[in-house]
């Protein structure tokens, strides 16, 4: 089930500096959708998706990557199989520069059907999505990757909420990362996030780096029942706007 204030996009989409978009899709698309969605992306988006041992994790790169064409070839008029793509060393994607005059920066996210995809201009933006898992969900798991600060707090939650609160956490402090063009190579464990459900989402502190925090807006995202995500993007302040793909 879908949750929160998702809106149907108006025909022509507008993206000022001031503001940051993100869009919900489901990757569970029929198989006609999936072939169409195929068309369109580059030989090596469909060599990577052929690289996944299970049709179904072969489905959902197809239309995470062919809708994220789609969604860009709204922004920027041009046709969606002409984008062109770079990663960085850490695998995250941005626009070629020849095509990208209005600096438009991206990032998405799925887990389990649904995609999310944060779109922004001039600023650096995060995103993600987890389905909420309790057998993975263990403060075992925290200890390993969690600050001391975020292990404590998680503690102090109610078990029945710990779940939610771990996730809490781990689409928070992933959004961050992803923000910062590192991932998961980034040590999570020096800096800390909000992450009890009372509390708003939050950068709280950045190892040796005080000011960190100022730098960053993070907002806690309603994406689907089972579902906790989070979207982090650098100041200065910005309106959101969530869109139904």
């Amino acid at each position: 089930m879908l949750t929160g204030n998702w809106m149907s996009p108006p025909a022509a989409v507008q993206l000022s500096g001031k503001e940051v978009h993100i869009w919900r899709a489901s990757l569970a698309q029929d198989q006609v959708s999936v072939g169409q969605l195929r068309q369109i992306l580059a030989p090596e988006e469909r060599k990577k998706a052929e690289r996944y041992y299970r049709s179904s994790d072969r489905r959902q790169s197809i239309v995470a990557r062919g809708i994220l064409r789609l969604i860009i070839s709204r922004y920027l008029g041009f046709p969606a199989a002409a984008l062109k793509f770079t990663d960085n060393s850490h695998g995250r994607p941005s626009l070629s520069e020849e095509l990208n005059q209005v600096g438009l920066d991206f990032n998405l996210s799925h887990s389990g059907d649904l995609v999310l995809y944060a779109f922004t201009c001039g600023r650096s933006v995060g995103i993600d999505i987890e389905v909420v898992r309790e057998e993975f969900a263990t403060l075992e798991i925290a200890e390993e990757f969690f600050s001391p600060d975020e292990i404590v707090a998680l503690r102090s939650v109610p078990e029945e909420l710990r779940a939610f609160a771990f996730f809490n956490c781990w689409t928070r402090k992933e959004s961050y990362v992803k923000a910062l063009g590192e991932g998961l190579s980034h040590p999570l464990h020096c800096f800390s996030v909000s992450l009890r459900p009372d509390e708003k989402a939050a950068l709280l502190g950045v190892d040796g780096d005080a000011d960190e925090p100022e730098r960053w807006k993070m907002y806690a995202l309603e994406p689907g029942i089972g579902y906790v995500a989070a979207l982090i993007a650098s100041v200065p302040l910005f309106s959101l706007k969530k869109w139904d793909w």
